[in-house]
């Protein structure tokens, strides 16, 4: 069994999703009050809007979030899992 994890390292949020072909987004419409953040892969989600690495961490930090990942599925490929949290619970 594969377990997440949780971190705030944006080094660590940054080389994970990049190793996966992954990009700062949000949802597009959610800009009022920084946005939903997302990591988009591969081809553009439609309804999201990529953003800077500094945005998405500005954001990340203005709402206290955390990154709650898995490394590898249980078969040992690599996982995409992830999910942003509130730091005060994770």
């Amino acid at each position: 069994m594969t377990t997440s994890q949780t971190t705030t390292d944006h080094d660590t949020i940054r080389q994970w999703a990049e190793a996966r072909n992954g990009r700062p987004a949000r949802v597009e419409g959610t800009g009022d009050a920084g946005g939903l953040l997302r990591i988009d892969f591969d081809e553009p989600e439609e309804r999201l809007e990529e953003i800077s690495w500094d945005e998405f961490f500005a954001i990340f930090e203005d709402n206290s979030l955390a990154f709650l990942y898995q490394e590898t599925l249980e078969d040992g490929s690599t996982s995409r899992f992830n999910k942003l949290v509130d730091r005060t619970t994770a």
